[in-house]
């Protein structure tokens, strides 16, 4: 089996387990097939602290046929229901808006990519020159797309929502076998929101360990907190459904993060990154300058003549640390003082004969 578990360039940055996570804001559809709102999306994504911005480029007919299919969803508190064909069609990016969306990306400073549902798309990207490759956990058993996508030489990220052990296998061999050489896993739910007994993060380790490669995760839960978690347990990678108002119509606006809370994300993020440090045992550079103050040294319990026998009794526990410590406290019994000391001396070792 490949172990790809080391860092990967996207678009000049490197993405690893040992680099800062990469945190992409999922615009989607909720573009709403308005162009000017995609392009405040990405500004609000960029300004929010997203490394990347993802879109969906596709055509209706690559994946629905029936035109009585319909889709659920909350909207303003109330359960909307309408046209799964209607739904998608209004979201459709021609290349030329995705050109525009990609350029605009780069003017704002974050990477663009997409998420395909045909070759045509991925040859689209790829003539793009997007900074990756996204493919849907819906697609993850369509494994001619997942070799297409091998073929670009681009990161290919793959979300596992809904599937099982084989599956997953059955794509990286496939993304293997067809030349691919960066990959990554997402952990990820497919259910909208995901309740919190449903996320499953330590899920992300394991995908990383059972098929060597990058693991992350694509989170559609409520709030910050799964995705601070995974970052924690060595997600590399954060997706969350990004939009600028909870309230948009649509299906995906009401569980996506807006830009205060997708701001809070990346701060919560970054600073856990922080917070999760070295594994190298010891006191850390404050530390090191506050033992002096906070560690405790033996006193002289009483003013002492010199030749003074030291007993247990002359002796006390208190700070500052600048003395002799307490676990070497047996060693002072029966020493004689060589001159008189005063009541709260920290004793050191040239007190003694």
């Amino acid at each position: 089996m490949s172990n790809q578990t080391k860092s990967i360039q996207i678009s000049g940055s490197n993405l690893g387990p040992d680099q800062p996570c990469f945190i992409a804001a999922e615009i989607g559809l909720n573009h709403n097939g308005d162009m000017e709102l995609a392009r405040k999306s990405i500004e609000a994504a960029a300004a929010a602290g997203a490394d990347g911005v993802k879109f969906q480029n596709y055509e209706t007919a690559d994946f629905l046929q029936d035109g009585t299919l319909t889709y659920t969803y909350q909207n303003h508190g109330k359960e909307i229901t309408e046209s799964q064909w209607e739904m998608f069609k209004r979201c459709e990016l021609s290349v030329a808006q995705l050109e525009e969306l990609k350029n605009h990306c780069e003017r704002v400073g974050v990477v663009f990519f997409s998420t395909p549902t045909s070759k045509m798309g991925v040859k689209i990207l790829e003539g793009l020159d997007a900074g990756l490759i996204k493919n849907g956990s819906d697609y993850l058993t369509n494994l001619d797309l997942i070799r297409c996508m091998a073929s670009t030489g681009k990161l290919t990220v793959l979300s596992t929502g809904m599937a099982t052990v084989a599956e997953i296998g059955d794509a990286v061999d496939a993304f293997r076998l067809a030349g691919g050489r960066y990959l990554m896993l997402l952990h990820c739910t497919s259910s909208y929101p995901t309740p919190p007994d449903e996320i499953n993060l330590r899920r992300i380790p394991v995908l990383a360990k059972t098929f060597g490669c990058l693991s992350g995760f694509s989170d559609h839960s409520e709030g910050t907190t799964a995705a601070v978690g995974a970052r924690v347990l060595g997600a590399c990678f954060i997706e969350k459904h990004f939009t600028l108002d909870k309230n948009l119509p649509g299906p995906d606006h009401f569980f996506s993060a807006d830009p205060k809370e997708f701001r809070e994300l990346v701060n919560a993020v970054r600073t856990v990154e922080a917070a999760m440090g070295t594994t190298q045992l010891g006191p850390t550079q404050s530390e090191s300058l506050g033992r002096a103050s906070f560690r405790l040294s033996c006193l002289s319990t009483d003013d002492l003549a010199a030749g003074t026998t030291l007993e247990l009794k002359h002796i006390a526990f208190r700070r500052p640390g600048t003395g002799i410590p307490p676990k070497q406290v047996e060693a002072l019994l029966g020493l004689k003082i060589n001159r008189a000391i005063s009541r709260g001396h920290v004793l050191s070792w040239g007190d003694f004969k």
